[in-house]
């Protein structure tokens, strides 16, 4: 269940990236681009733009990447604790004396009786 969740946790982290990174950008190639026109600045335009469209390429297979490895971290074969409550109801009117009752989502058991409606 833990791994799950951290598999949850960081798919959601990884939409939020994705999403800001996507804002940032200009589909006409200004965005925050434009900001850095400066002739001085450490990175260029161009590379800036270029960084930019890295990071969604790989915060999109990060994305793919973690949405497909949830598949194997998804917690499987829990006993769900309603029906583990039915078993026990029944277990406690069996024990009053009380006339059996039928637990409809139990397995069958193998005996032929079939429960009236």
């Amino acid at each position: 269940m833990g791994g799950y969740i951290l598999v949850s946790v960081l798919i959601l982290i990884t939409c939020a990236l994705l999403t800001l990174v996507v804002l940032v950008q200009n589909s006409k190639g200004g965005g925050l681009a434009s900001n850095f026109s400066g002739s001085n600045q450490i990175m260029g335009v161009r590379k800036t733009a270029d960084f930019l469209e890295k990071s969604t390429w790989s915060l999109a297979v990060v994305l793919l990447v973690l949405s497909l490895f949830s598949i194997f971290v998804i917690p499987r074969g829990v006993v769900s604790v309603t029906t583990n409550t039915n078993s026990e109801l029944l277990r406690q009117q069996e024990a009053a004396g009380q006339q059996k009752a039928v637990d409809y989502q139990a397995p069958p058991t193998g005996s032929s009786e079939v429960p009236a409606e």
